[in-house]
């Protein structure tokens, strides 16, 4: 992943369903949303699930809360999803936090299973937790999320500016450039999803703050 390597802010966007669950936790309250690969995932690059679950476990502890892990699959009964999540729970564990619930992975209906209010949130999944994993792991200077899926507080095109205006934040914060990344390059919605959010980072002016500063990855 460059832009990881470069430096780079690197958005993770993974409509369907991970950075829709990530906006919609993040609308609710949450502290910090990271996302982590499932146990035996097998992919061309290094993914380390067990240091995002330790450093969700180090933010937990310091703000005296607890770490919420939402993953997959999502019709299933608890115990299947607990299967794939053991690495990530080990990090956890070794942190010393509390692992407060599991929960499945259904986008922006996520915050009818509980109140995500300051709590730290683990998503763990095959597309877009494998690509945060992948670039935390790549030591990009920052990873984040971003959605065009509607939650129950965004609507319309807001999601979209909501996007935007959090990678441009937090670029001119590190003084960085920006990355985009469709999670799957299968998935047509995450390619036109960064071809969204990338128009709005560009005509918020990003580029005028930083030339050559924005990246648009499928």
């Amino acid at each position: 992943m460059q832009g990881a390597k470069r430096g780079d802010v690197v958005m993770i966007v993974d409509a369907i369903d991970m950075s829709t669950t990530a906006e919609a936790v993040l609308d609710d309250g949450a502290i910090m949303v990271l996302g982590a690969s499932p146990d035996g995932i097998n992919v061309p690059v290094k993914v380390n699930p067990k240091k995002i679950g330790y450093q969700a476990g180090k933010v937990a502890l310091k703000n005296n809360t607890k770490v919420i892990i939402i993953t997959e699959p999502r019709f299933s009964k608890p115990e299947q999803r607990l299967e794939k999540i053991k690495v990530v729970r080990r990090g956890i564990v070794k942190s010393g936090a509390q692992i407060e619930d599991v929960f499945p992975n259904v986008g922006a209906q996520i915050t009818r299973f509980a109140n995500f209010t300051g709590k730290v949130i683990i998503i763990v999944s095959n597309s877009g937790g494998v690509a945060f994993d992948a670039a935390y792991n790549q030591e990009a200077l920052k990873v984040i999320t971003g959605t065009v899926v509607r939650t129950v507080s965004q609507k319309g095109i807001k999601p979209v500016k909501t996007a935007a205006q959090r990678a441009i934040a937090v670029a001119t914060e590190y003084g960085a450039g920006i990355t985009i990344v469709a999670a799957s390059s299968n998935s047509y919605e995450d390619i036109l999803a960064v071809d969204k959010i990338a128009t709005a980072i560009i005509d918020l002016g990003f580029l005028d703050i930083k030339q050559g500063g924005i990246e648009d990855h499928d």
